[in-house]
């Protein structure tokens, strides 16, 4: 059992800031890369943003400056913050992380997704 719940999604103005969280809970015995990706209307899930376990940090051309991926190992939860935000950004946002159970299982799990609007 295991399961991944994002929040801080909402409505901010182009050049906003928003600071979205996804924090992992069950039975857990290790995660390992945990990553953002956002889905827009009409468009493909698109990869956006990963960390590694030991904190070494990707990002999609289209939001290196703008985001900063982070993790708290002791919380179970991954963190994007999203500065200078574009319409371009509205998307619904994903977190994914790679667990491995207390069972030994190991593979990818999705969050419900949470919905980042910019607009003015």
């Amino acid at each position: 059992q295991v399961q991944l719940v994002e929040s801080g999604g909402g409505l901010v103005q182009p050049g906003g800031s928003l600071r979205l969280s996804c924090a992992a809970s069950g039975s857990i015995r290790r995660i390992d890369t945990m990553d953002w990706y956002r889905q827009a209307p009409g468009k493909q899930r698109e990869w956006v943003a990963g960390i590694g376990s030991g904190g070494s940090t990707n990002y999609v051309d289209s939001v290196k400056g703008r985001f900063t991926i982070s993790r708290d190992n002791a919380k179970n939860t991954v963190y994007v913050q999203m500065n200078s935000l574009k319409p371009e950004d509205t998307a619904v946002y994903y977190c994914n992380a790679v667990i491995t159970t207390t069972i030994g299982m190991t593979r990818g799990y999705w969050g419900q997704g949470t919905q980042v609007t910019v607009s003015s």
